[in-house]
């Protein structure tokens, strides 16, 4: 040892006393002389050399190389930084390592420190026996020194369950050698059942060094709370990291939904609680899949969600708004949003609206004259739970027999047992079916129903009763539509009709009847009674998710004990339930008595690289230094060569957009000056490129804005201009470079974007006169009827954009003479506003309003039908016109028929 550095190899330092002699060497040996070949050497007799060839190596030099051999010297000594301290001979080696889901995110550095303790313990003839608390075992452990201890750790990895030990440390140190045991515990960092039994044990028996962990060990799991899914991260430090969502996107592709801040901090006994509220939106939150904490690798720090994360999202249908406060605190839906607040999401919409957001429960309030075979009687078919409330309206209803959509046949006028005008007196609520929903809900003695719907006798109506009051009538009714049920309060949800809506009772009931639907599961029962459940997909200790091959089964009481040795954390299923069993807890942070705890720096950092690179370094140093000092014909060729570097600055720089657009093909746009016009360009574009790509094999990328003075256009083959008032006209330059590229094959789609009310025929408006007057432009007429602009992909009879009805013109002539171009008109001019009704914002949706209802997205649609034509008109030419082979074709095929 020197100081803190350690050497593998120390006699190699030997080497190191022959430095001064090769000091003495290197100076007595001086640099090769110059050859200077002159043939009038008698003129030169008695002249003195200006510059004199040293005759002795310069320290400089000197210093580079001694220190270039001096640090290859040490490299292979072997050096260590921080080495493990080095156990006394004779000595037993234990070594304890933590191998739970929380020592994940230090494996590597603690697996490595045991390798190393391992092998110097077995090359000095020690025992050594490994000891991985994954889990409870019971074997005693087995002291070795051969290879297989290495090999074993090698192999090991952290476990998807938490970590533990033996309950009886004597029993397992059964088989120790005699003598001192030396104990090298690799924790990490939490406290784990058993671990003090041990840690006692183990002093006792001799000196325990505690190597602790790279990373504080931390665990991410989910609480009970009503109002949302809450997780808590635990941890052993302050750090605050993030929390990642991952599921499925709408084309179901797993990715990352959404990033979710900590709150804040709660310190207690050293450990560090924040809570995570998961507060996304419901169409959101169904679809995660994953939450992790952002880059960390462990299954601790992973909760697998399955349908007990989300809230059930119910909607609130048939209130309407209230016009004041006192009328606001006595409508129904003021005690259903107390009543559900804290577990459920709530939606207050039309019937229509909440239909689409595809809740999971619907409330009517006081409801009638529902269609028996619309959208609502689909939804309840298909699993969802309709939940409905009596009111005046519908006791009013004279028809309310025939009303669709009750699980039972109900009697106009209703029923008023506590009013002025009644002779009875109000009914309290009779005890709940065993075998109902409400089993098990205690019944206030101060719930009483004033007044109820009456139920037409019928032979299943004691059957669909799940709550009566003492008389034996139906105080709530149910029936299966389809997958889903139809549920009914015979009661109103306010206080007008019972004391129900005040009681805590209610908050039960509506929590029983939204845990029966198919669409929620039950969050208060995380598992079923029994049953055998298999893992689909297990986590591995990294957090890893994969499927089990041959997956055993397990029981429910064993997945209720949470993961552990043969439980692995996972997603496990039972016929059609499916559950997640995550392994993060609460961590608490292991204290240490009586042992010495390790530097918390990575010890053993091997020097060697780092002093070989220095005597690399050297070395080039001292090359350059030779070349220096010679100052030959190769000092000569290096000068040149740096000097013969081209500048930068002088060389024409190739703009990124235009590289891309000659490798892939990308539509251009003139920029005018004018930001708003160039990023409605820009983003019109946008959007005809993503509609060429989801419907043709043309894939463009990013368009490409054109600056007419500076840009190179014969790596382009579209032009889009938008002709504005304040356009400054281009240079000469740049109608040369213009006209080049039209006769080279390329097109400008001129729009005038005034829906064509100055004209743009071959006069054309005042500014397109002056913006296309120096262009070398052919003789142009309206677009025939047949001109491969209708037909390239779409059959069009126009050409609309934002406006429509606009003239569009093209070369005259080209639909028939393909010899130039192939066809294709070098321009297009028209009007209608295309790049407005193609233009998109960063979510994909359209940016401009296109006509009106659905008159306008067809108009829409045309205009990107009319970007598609065009397109393929530029790419493809005049291929459906083309009639030279024709009369070849049908020569071959009359031949065909004659054999």
């Amino acid at each position: 040892m020197l100081g803190p550095i350690g050497f593998g190899t120390p006699l190699v330092l030997l080497s190191l006393a022959a430095l001064p002699l090769l000091w003495w060497l290197l100076r007595a040996l001086p640099p090769v002389p110059r050859r200077i070949r002159f043939p009038g050497t008698v003129l030169l007799s008695g002249l003195r050399d200006a510059d004199p060839i040293a005759r002795r190596t310069p320290w400089w030099l000197l210093l580079l190389r001694i220190f270039a051999v001096a640090a290859a010297i040490l490299a292979f000594a072997q050096p260590v930084w921080q080495p493990a301290a080095p156990t006394a001979e004779g000595d037993a080696l234990l070594i304890v390592m933590d191998a739970g889901a929380t020592a994940a995110p230090g494996w590597i550095q603690s697996r490595n420190r045991a390798i190393r303790a391992a092998e110097t313990a077995i090359s000095e003839g020690r025992p050594v026996a490994v000891l991985t608390a994954d889990g409870p075992g019971d074997e005693p452990l087995s002291f070795g020194a051969d290879g297989s201890v290495a090999a074993t750790l090698r192999a090991a990895d952290p476990q998807p369950w938490p970590g533990g030990y033996p309950a009886d440390p004597a029993a397992m140190l059964a088989n120790a050698p005699q003598g001192s045991l030396r104990t090298l515990w690799l924790s990490d960092g939490a406290d784990h059942p058993n671990r003090a039994d041990w840690l006692a044990e183990l002093t006792s028996l001799g000196p325990v060094s505690v190597f602790p962990p790279a990373v504080p060990p931390l665990a991410l799991h989910m609480v009970e709370d009503g109002a949302q899914p809450l997780l808590e991260l635990s941890a052993l430090d302050e750090n605050a990291p993030e929390i990642i969502a991952f599921g499925p996107d709408p084309q179901g592709v797993p990715r990352e939904l959404a990033r979710l801040q900590p709150g804040g901090a709660r310190i207690s006994n050293g450990v560090v609680t924040r809570p995570i509220r998961v507060d996304l939106p419901a169409e959101l939150l169904g679809r995660v899949t994953r939450l992790q904490v952002d880059g960390v690798a462990s299954a601790a720090a992973v909760v697998l969600g399955d349908d007990r994360l989300r809230r059930p999202v119910v909607a609130l249908i048939g209130d309407g708004r209230a016009t004041s406060e006192g009328q606001a605190l006595l409508s129904p839906a003021h005690y259903l949003r107390s009543a559900l607040a804290k577990s459920a999401r709530l939606i207050e919409t039309g019937l229509s609206d909440a239909l689409t957001a595809n809740p999971d429960v619907i409330i009517l309030m006081d409801q009638i004259g529902l269609d028996a075979d619309g959208a609502l009687a689909d939804w309840v078919a298909g699993g969802g739970l309709l939940i409905r409330f009596a009111g005046p309206r519908m006791a009013a209803d004279p028809n309310l027999g025939a009303e669709p959509l009750l699980p039972v046949r109900l009697r106009p006028g209703g029923r008023d047992m506590g009013g002025a005008l009644s002779w009875g007196e109000a009914r309290p609520l009779a005890p709940f079916p065993e075998d109902g929903p409400f089993a098990g809900l205690t019944i206030p003695d101060d719930v009483t129903i004033r007044a109820q719907l009456m139920a037409e006798p019928a032979p299943e109506l004691a059957e669909r009763s799940i709550a009566t009051l003492t008389d034996g009538t139906p105080l709530v009714t149910r029936a299966a539509e389809g997958e889903g049920d139809v549920v009914l309060f015979h009661s109103t949800a306010n206080a007008s009709w019972s004391s129900l809506p005040i009681s805590g009772l209610f908050v039960g009931m509506l929590d029983r009847l939204i845990a029966t639907s198919g669409r929620v599961a039950d969050e208060d029962t995380p598992l079923p009674a029994g049953g055998i459940w298999t893992a689909q997909q297990v986590l591995d200790g990294f957090g890893r998710l994969s499927p089990v091959e041959d997956p055993a089964p397990v029981e429910a009481e064993a997945l209720a004990e949470g993961a552990q040795r043969g439980v692995p954390a996972g997603l496990y299923t039972s016929g059609e339930q499916y559950m997640a069993l995550n392994v993060g807890a609460p961590v608490a942070p292991a204290t240490w008595p009586g042992a010495s705890i390790e530097s918390a720096a990575s010890p053993g950092l091997p020097l060697a690289g780092w002093l070989l690179a220095a005597a690399a370094f050297a070395l080039i140093c001292d090359t350059f230094g030779s070349i220096f000092l010679r100052r030959g014909s190769f000092a000569a060729i290096l000068l040149a060569m740096v000097l013969a570097q081209p500048n930068p600055s002088d060389a024409q720089e190739i703009d990124a957009d235009f590289a891309r657009a000659a490798s892939e093909f990308a539509m251009a746009y003139v920029l005018t000056g004018d930001d708003e016009l160039d990023e409605i360009s820009r983003t019109g574009l946008t959007g005809l490129s993503l509609t060429l790509t989801s419907r043709t094999t043309v894939e463009p990328t990013e368009p490409v804005a054109v600056d007419l003075e500076t840009a190179d256009l014969s790596l382009l083959s579209f032009l889009y201009w938008p002709v504005g008032p304040d356009q400054a006209i281009p240079s000469a330059d740049a109608y040369l470079r213009l006209n080049r590229f039209l006769r080279g094959g390329g097109m400008i789609l001129f729009d005038t974007r005034d829906a064509d009310l100055a004209g743009t025929g071959p006069d054309g408006s005042d500014d397109l006169r002056r913006l296309a007057g120096p262009l070398d432009m052919p003789p142009l007429q309206l677009v025939p009827e047949d001109h491969v602009l209708t037909r390239s992909f779409y059959l069009l009879d126009d050409f609309p954009g934002r406006y429509a009805n606009g003239d569009v013109w093209v070369e005259a002539g080209a639909a028939q003479d393909g010899s130039v171009n192939d066809g294709v008109s070098p321009v297009v001019i028209g009007g209608n506003g295309w790049a407005e009704a193609w233009a998109v914002d960063d979510r994909g949706l359209p940016r401009f309003a296109v006509g009106v209802g659905f008159e306008g997205e067809r108009q829409r649609e045309m205009a990107h039908r009319f970007g598609v034509n065009l397109i393929m008109y530029v790419l493809t030419g005049n291929y459906k016109s083309d009639q030279i082979h024709i009369p070849e074709l049908l020569s071959r095929l009359r031949q065909e028929e004659l054999r």
